[in-house]
Order: structure tokens, then C-alpha cells, then sequence
């Protein structure tokens, strides 16, 4: 993280890390400007461990994680298929084996959070520095797809509040928790990945992500739209394919 000194360049004050979140919401372009000021993401990254981490709570409390696992294993006939065809006891271990590893992956997803935030701020620097020549630094990147990813996390405080509500306990997928995408209500699972992609909260940060890049490349909307949605749309068409294979 830069440095947080609160004098932006033009001698104006600049925002407090409280206001730069609730600008993400009411007010974005605020929040990406001073993005150019300060880089610090330290607030929306506490936010999503809070929060992911208050998921997996009520994932464990209300669902239990054995039989989210089961549910994912039923719904993957390459699994499926795997494990039915072993005898009770093993079957049983792995299961287990399982429920445990998904128990630690979600309590820490903060982590799998801080890599795929990573990787994707690498991504777009590298293409929007030598594509488009423009001049932003690693830490901006990384700042703004912090921001901009903040509506996703209202997906997990529905799912908290149905959970504890008891609504859809009985088939809960972990990977797809809230009806706010077409996907949820599929079963082929490349339709369903595909689908899941075109998410009301992950259009709202996809969205955000093309105008936080377009002001601090100071590209236009269509340049910005070009990289972030191509590169968007590969990832999908990558996920569809993983899941069309393994599903």
C-alpha cells in the first residue's frame, strides 16, 4: 500500500478511507480519483474478510460443510460417478476429507481473494501499459479492483441473512449461494457457469472496474470497456469450459 497523506495533488483535501467505500456506492468517480492520490485498499480488504468470514459462519451453523460438500459432489457427475463407485466407508472419508478442506478454503477465501486480486491487477497493468500506453502503476490497479469489487460482497450478506432466515438450506450451493444471477436457477453446468457470470452485483463491479480504469489510465470508457469486459469474458469462456470438462 502507498502511502494515506490526505492532500490530494491539487492542494484539495483528500478522501478518508470511509468516504472512499461509501463513494463506491453513491459516488464512484471520488472514490477512483483519489485512487491517484492514495492507493491504500486496506478498508474494503477488511470489509471482505469480515464479511467472508461471517458467510462461513453461517454456512457452517445453519448448512454444515459435509453437506455442502455433498451437494457439490451430486452435482458434478465426474465426481459423482468417482465416489459413488467406492465402498461406504472410504466414500465416507473422502467426503469428510473434503468437507474440511472446503471448511478451511471458505474461512480463508480472504487469501484466494488477496491471489485472484493479485493476478488480475497484473493482467490488466501489463495490457492497459503496453496495449494502450497508458501510465498506471501496479498499487493503482490493485487499488481500484479492491474498490470495485465491493458490490460483490452484498452477495454474501444475502446469502448470511437467507441462511440464518432457513431459506434454501436443502440445496445450498456455496459456489453460487443467491438467486442474482441466471446460472442459479440452471443445472447444466456449463450453462450454469456461463450464466453465473451475468451476476446483478458482479456487473455492478464490473462496471465500476471499467471506470476506475478508465480514470486512472485517463483512457476513455470504450478503451477501458475493451480490456476490462475482453478480458472478462475470456475468464468466463475459460470457466465454462473447465466446468463443461469436469462437470
Amino acid at each position: 500500500m502507498a502511502d494515506d497523506v490526505m492532500v490530494a495533488p491539487s492542494g484539495e483535501a483528500g478522501l478518508s478511507q470511509i468516504e472512499r467505500v461509501v463513494d463506491v456506492f453513491v459516488a464512484p468517480s471520488k472514490t477512483f480519483k483519489d485512487i491517484l492520490r492514495s492507493t491504500n485498499w486496506l478498508l474494503p480488504f477488511l470489509i471482505m474478510v469480515v464479511i467472508g468470514m461471517a458467510s462461513a459462519f453461517a454456512v457452517d451453523r445453519t448448512v454444515g460443510f459435509t453437506a455442502v460438500t455433498e451437494q457439490q459432489i451430486e452435482k458434478s457427475s465426474f465426481s459423482a460417478d468417482r465416489i459413488n463407485s467406492l465402498p461406504p466407508d472410504q466414500k465416507a472419508t473422502i467426503i469428510q476429507r473434503q468437507a474440511s478442506i472446503t471448511k478451511v478454503s471458505t474461512y480463508c477465501s480472504f487469501i484466494v481473494i488477496l491471489i485472484v486480486v493479485a493476478l488480475h491487477a497484473l493482467l490488466l497493468w501489463a495490457t492497459f501499459n503496453f496495449a494502450l500506453g497508458a501510465k498506471t502503476t501496479y498499487p493503482q490497479v490493485f487499488s481500484v479492483i479492491m474498490f470495485a469489487g465491493l458490490p460483490k460482497a452484498l452477495i454474501w450478506v444475502i446469502s448470511i441473512v437467507l441462511l440464518f432466515s432457513g431459506v434454501g438450506l436443502d440445496n445450498f450451493d456455496v459456489q453460487n449461494p443467491v438467486g442474482t444471477n441466471v446460472g442459479y436457477y440452471l443445472s447444466s453446468p456449463a450453462l450454469k457457469a456461463f450464466a453465473s457470470g451475468f451476476d446483478i452485483f458482479g456487473l455492478w463491479s464490473l462496471a465500476l472496474l471499467v471506470l476506475g480504469m478508465a480514470i486512472i489510465s485517463k483512457k476513455t470508457i470504450g478503451q477501458a470497456a475493451a480490456v476490462v469486459v475482453g478480458w472478462w469474458l475470456f475468464g468466463m469462456l475459460l470457466l465454462t469450459g473447465i466446468a463443461a470438462a469436469f462437470g
